[in-house]
């Protein structure tokens, strides 16, 4: 019975190890009168983050990787102190979709990730 509980207990210790070491990068870019930015999102059990760059600065943001809604909303913050909002629809796969990014001094762009964003 010992060994039993033993082996029960090593499996869940191992799976949970597996699953929270799990991790997923899909490609990005932003697209906007200022250029393209491009970089990397990725999703982990403890949450999302993208990041997105080119010769003029860099932006950032963190989102809920665990929902399912098709719709994600995120704060973004770059390098040049501005502020914003995207509003991100994914795809049925959760890896690929598109959105458009509103900054807070009226700056729009459009934002893509997955295979899309692969091929710029």
């Amino acid at each position: 019975m010992k060994m039993k509980k033993f082996t029960a207990i090593l499996l869940l210790s191992t799976s949970i190890l597996l699953f929270t070491a799990c991790s997923n990068k899909v490609a990005v870019a932003v697209i906007g009168d200022e250029g393209i930015m491009r970089g990397t999102a990725t999703a982990t059990m403890s949450g999302g983050h993208f990041e997105v760059s080119n010769q003029t600065g860099t932006c950032s943001g963190y989102y809920d990787s665990l929902t399912t809604e098709p719709t994600i909303t995120m704060i973004v913050q770059c390098s040049n102190n501005r502020k914003g909002i995207a509003i991100i629809t994914r795809d049925v796969s959760m890896m690929s979709g598109h959105g458009r990014i509103r900054m807070s001094d009226g700056y729009e762009a459009d934002l893509i990730f997955g295979t899309s964003a692969e091929a710029l």
